[in-house]
């Protein structure tokens, strides 16, 4: 952590303190977030984006009503009119209330968490580190048929302090890095695209390059997209599936964690991105998927993108079962949204920045491995594709209906991969699909991945969430190609 930094938020909570008012209930979530994105596209270094930003959002509890209000103007006088503005909300908000106000934080926690880093942003210059993303984009042009390509490296530090009325203090930095590679081939009338990253977004420092052998990839990358240029069509028609972890990420993300947010569940989320197909009648009785459906909120596993201790309204961060054999137990809601509706939830109230507010966002969703090989998998294949690597995706408004295309997919027949096919896509309904889960890769196919785009709430809140699976088969999906559907 920046001591410098962590010296200003602690002060500026002293400012706060000093001017708060006399209400029931009061907290301070003080949020300062560094970022720096690098990026050489066809050997022309892009502009350096380096951005800093620091602001608070106060929320007070009056005469039973909650209101908010943030500011970048950290001065005392600032401070002072973004505590009239909650006031008055607060004021406002009491005669509407839905349910009784929460405690605003816990009572007497005073804790930090930092994520680990063993070779921090800031040990390589941005030029060396700019040299080196030119020496990887150059050898992704390995022939003329690759018109675009593209590497590049994104980090970012997030530094929390919140505070409360019953003597909570949360310190909390996280240090996130983005990786990606980019080679587009094209022939004719025929684009492909191939990647790497930045679905491979974690938490650390450039120790994680080497973890992802990053440096080894550029000409597999390139060679990936040169060969969909040849490649047939993906077969069309009802068959089975195996989903590569990158592809699963997908998966999980959009067919589990947002039909499980419990705002979305009791509504508040219809007029963006739609509702949930799950009903709070479901969890306990509800069979999401097969006995092999294992799914988990893990915001504690090293080195995985959503890793916290606490989430955004100070609630401890513990790893709890979502699904367990098939059965819905649990859904993603933080305390707010457990009081109003009565149902369990996890530490998952979380606010993408200091002018937002904490809403219900999945952090660390991952897949328990299960006991099969990837080579167990494609040997009880007769008939089928494997798919990696997500390129376009649609869900319909209850999250239920879906429809995913992939950059890269391999014919399946006997057992045995046989070649590569080009365009793969697949489509379902969540349920049904999840109920066709017939096979689970193993704990050494299990990949820990994130990406940093997940968007939700009005006005939007975009923010970064983990996931974590391993390979796993999926028995008789509607699957197509770019020639037919």
């Amino acid at each position: 952590m920046n001591d410098q930094t962590t010296q200003d938020l602690h002060e500026l909570a002293g400012r706060f303190r000093e001017i708060v008012p006399a209400v029931d209930d009061w907290s301070l979530r003080i949020i300062d977030v560094a970022s720096e994105t690098l990026s050489v596209r066809r050997d022309v270094v892009e502009p350096v984006q380096l951005a800093r930003d620091t602001g608070v959002m106060v929320t007070l509890s009056e005469a039973g009503g909650v209101g908010y209000a943030a500011t970048s103007d950290l001065s005392r006088a600032g401070l002072a009119a973004a505590v009239e503005r909650a006031r008055g909300w607060a004021q406002l908000a009491a005669p509407l209330r839905l349910f009784a106000p929460q405690p605003l934080g816990p009572i007497g926690i005073r804790d930090a968490w930092e994520a680990p880093v063993q070779r921090h942003w800031s040990e390589l210059g941005t030029a060396a580190k700019l040299q080196w993303l030119r020496d990887l984009a150059g050898r992704m042009k390995i022939h003329e048929a690759i018109v675009d390509w593209s590497a590049g490296l994104g980090y970012q530090r997030r530094e929390s302090l919140l505070v409360n009325a019953h003597g909570g203090e949360i310190h909390q930095t996280q240090h996130m890095l983005v990786p990606w590679l980019r080679a587009v081939a094209n022939r004719g009338g025929e684009t492909q695209v191939r990647s790497f990253g930045p679905d491979l977004a974690g938490q650390g420092g450039l120790e994680r390059l080497d973890l992802l052998e990053f440096e080894a990839q550029p000409e597999r990358v390139a060679g990936d997209a040169l060969s969909l240029l040849d490649a047939p069509e993906c077969p069309v028609g009802t068959m089975d599936l195996v989903l590569m972890p990158g592809q699963m990420t997908l998966q999980i993300h959009e067919s589990i964690g947002h039909p499980l947010e419990l705002d979305r569940i009791l509504g508040d989320e219809r007029n963006y991105a739609g509702t949930s197909f799950v009903t709070p009648e479901m969890f306990g009785t509800f069979r999401y998927g097969s006995e092999l459906l294992n799914v988990t909120s893990d915001p504690a596993v090293p080195g995985e993108l959503a890793s916290f201790g606490y989430d955004d309204e100070g609630t401890r961060a513990e790893r709890q079962w979502l699904i367990r054999e098939g059965l819905l137990l649990r859904g993603l809601g933080g305390a707010t949204s457990q009081a109003r509706s009565g149902l369990p939830g996890v530490a998952c109230a979380r606010a993408s920045s200091w002018n937002r507010p904490p809403i219900d966002r999945m952090a660390n969703l991952n897949l328990e491995p299960g006991e099969s090989s990837l080579d167990d998998l494609v040997r009880s294949v007769e008939h089928g594709v494997l798919m990696e690597t997500n390129r376009s995706w649609s869900i319909d408004d209850s999250r239920n209906k879906f429809q995913f295309g992939c950059e890269l997919g391999w014919r399946i027949e006997d057992g045995e991969l046989r070649e590569r096919v080009r365009n793969p896509g697949y489509r379902g309904i969540s349920s049904a699909f999840w109920r066709s889960l017939a096979g689970v890769g193993h704990r050494d196919s299990f990949r820990v991945m994130g990406v940093g785009t997940c968007g939700k709430g009005e006005p939007n809140q975009m923010i970064a969430v983990g996931h974590a699976s391993p390979p796993c088969l999926f028995r008789g999906v509607a699957v197509f190609g770019g020639a037919g559907s």
